[in-house]
């Protein structure tokens, strides 16, 4: 991860890079640019017919999207469920008894709503949804790309895993639902990239603005009442320590694998400490 948030390749979206094709403008790494006449191309403008293919913005945004299907996937989900409850609720109001974080029945062995819960939403209003998908939306898609979609997606699932564990010991007869222990995972990991990269501008520049966003929002409980505090501190706390481990084997063969294991080893333990 860097705080400077380098564009990624077209072709290979792990890899980062400051080339751009000069025809039709995508990021490409060294090994998809080849030089023109003019400038530098992507393989397709570079085509044998001399005739450079027009992307559009709708094709550019698809692209983006497919590099991180799985932050635009829980993005769905959420939203999915979210609409089912507007528009059918009976259907709504089953799927959060069932899923919901209920402290008291996670006490008696459903530990799965730690993980289901992150996927519902308040039924109430728009606020705590709007707020959490436009929090996923601007820092997960990036971060997939960056780190790989498996790593991501056990970051996602763990954080939201222990923001939930916090919640439960905190508060022990409590009802909880919201991705926001998830998201708060996100800032931790983009706040570790921060941390690492704080002596140059750049990564003074982000840490900067991450500090203020995070102080907003650790704050916010203050203001309103029924926000799940514990949640966020959490899912916070596991994001930033899987990215610091993640730090330690950046760009090994095998890294995705790693950072997969990794994360999904702090999911397991936050959800063997409720268990236990």
């Amino acid at each position: 991860m860097s705080a400077e948030t380098l564009p990624t390749c077209y072709r290979h979206p792990d890899r980062e890079t400051r080339l751009a094709c000069s025809a039709c403008g995508r990021p490409t790494c060294v090994d998809c640019v080849q030089r023109a006449d003019v400038g530098q191309k992507c393989r397709e403008c570079a085509a044998p017919d001399g005739h450079a293919r027009v992307i559009t913005a709708d094709q550019i945004r698809a692209g983006g999207r497919r590099s991180a299907p799985v932050a635009f996937t829980f993005l769905g989900v959420c939203v999915a469920v979210h609409l089912v409850g507007l528009f059918a609720p009976e259907i709504g109001d089953w799927v959060f008894a069932s899923g919901a974080q209920v402290n008291a029945l996670v006490g008696q062995g459903e530990w799965y709503r730690l993980f289901t819960a992150a996927f519902l939403h308040s039924p109430a209003g728009f606020t705590h949804i709007l707020f959490n998908m436009f929090a996923l939306y601007l820092f997960g898609p990036q971060l997939e790309r960056e780190a790989g979609s498996g790593p991501f997606a056990a970051l996602y699932l763990a954080s939201a895993l222990a923001g939930g564990a916090a919640f439960y010991f905190a508060n022990a007869g409590g009802v909880a639902v919201g991705a926001s222990g998830a998201i708060f995972g996100l800032f931790g990991a983009w706040l570790a990239a921060s941390l690492r990269n704080r002596h140059t501008p750049a990564g003074q520049a982000g840490l900067r603005q991450l500090l203020l966003l995070l102080g907003l929002n650790l704050a916010l409980p203050l203001f309103v009442p029924g926000i799940a505090w514990e949640a966020h501190v959490g899912g916070l706390a596991a994001g930033f320590v899987i990215a610091l481990m993640w730090s330690l084997f950046a760009r090994p063969a095998q890294a995705a694998l790693l950072r997969t294991l990794v994360a999904a080893a702090v999911g397991g333990a936050a959800l063997a400490l409720v268990a236990l």
